[in-house]
């Protein structure tokens, strides 16, 4: 095994996680011709870029509001604001895989990347989140409330901008849902954005929790079919134009061996 799998914890050392960090480990140049493979050919990833994980130097995952590398002030307060109305001990907001700036169309940009290593990991997001855990907090009801408001306005300025019928919601399908909110918002602050769905190939350690993808299609058609729910799969692998920004979703596999390095 990688030896440098051993700077993550112990259940952190297979699966998607230890790939992402493999994926930003290495020199600028490395890391940024790695991602820009996977944006090709709508985004550009330099050197000069900054990332989240940040390989095995820096492994902490971006929450968008608290990443100071990625956003300025002003926008990271402007989230959390439209995410969150109240302090509460349950209060968060969504954790990204890999998020890096990035150039798309000659401004700057941001990259967003969701990563599974087998199909359960997806199967398993097509719940809502309806309730916190107990007790729950007036603070917490209302945080579930802003959500609920967060993720349907994403949902009716996606309809208007595409054209296409979306029915993101809290209550199904959470995690995708939430993800295209975020990335719509990013968009409505004006801020280009490229939001990837990327499964890690031939993850066989894997096998006990799920079915790894052996191929691109296996990863393709999963993610078609989730998303089915929330709006029509011609969404997937187009530029869109959302708030007068670019907004292109990818679907994308890549082979990343836990051996190497």
């Amino acid at each position: 095994m990688n030896i440098l799998l051993e700077r993550l914890k112990t259940g952190e050392r297979r699966g998607s996680k230890p790939r992402c960090h493999l994926l930003t480990h290495g020199s600028p140049d490395a890391v940024a011709a790695r991602l820009t493979a996977v944006l090709a050919p709508f985004a550009n990833v330099a050197p000069t870029d900054r990332w989240m994980p940040q390989g095995f130097e820096d492994t902490d995952e971006a929450t968008l509001p608290e990443a100071e590398r990625l956003l300025p002030a002003n926008v990271r307060l402007e989230l959390k604001q439209w995410w969150l109305v109240a302090a509460s001990n349950n209060a968060r907001t969504p954790n990204w895989d890999i998020a890096s700036t990035c150039t798309i169309e000659g401004k700057v940009g941001i990259v967003l990347i969701e990563a599974k290593a087998h199909d359960q990991e997806l199967i398993k997001e097509e719940t809502g989140r309806t309730n916190v855990e107990a007790p729950v907090s007036g603070n917490a009801r209302r945080n579930l409330l802003r959500i609920d408001w967060a993720i349907r306005d994403a949902s009716a300025a996606l309809t208007e901008d595409t054209g296409l019928v979306w029915a993101l919601s809290r209550d199904w399908n959470y995690q995708m849902s939430n993800r295209f909110a975020w990335t719509w918002k990013l968009a409505d602050l004006g801020i280009p954005v490229v939001l990837v769905y990327l499964g890690f190939l031939n993850a066989s350690e894997m096998s006990d929790r799920g079915k790894p993808f052996a191929a691109a299609a296996d990863w393709q058609n999963l993610v078609e079919r989730h998303s089915q729910a929330l709006f029509p799969a011609t969404v997937w692998d187009q530029r869109w134009m959302c708030s007068g920004q670019p907004l292109i979703p990818l679907i994308r596999t890549l082979h990343v061996s836990l051996d190497e390095g």
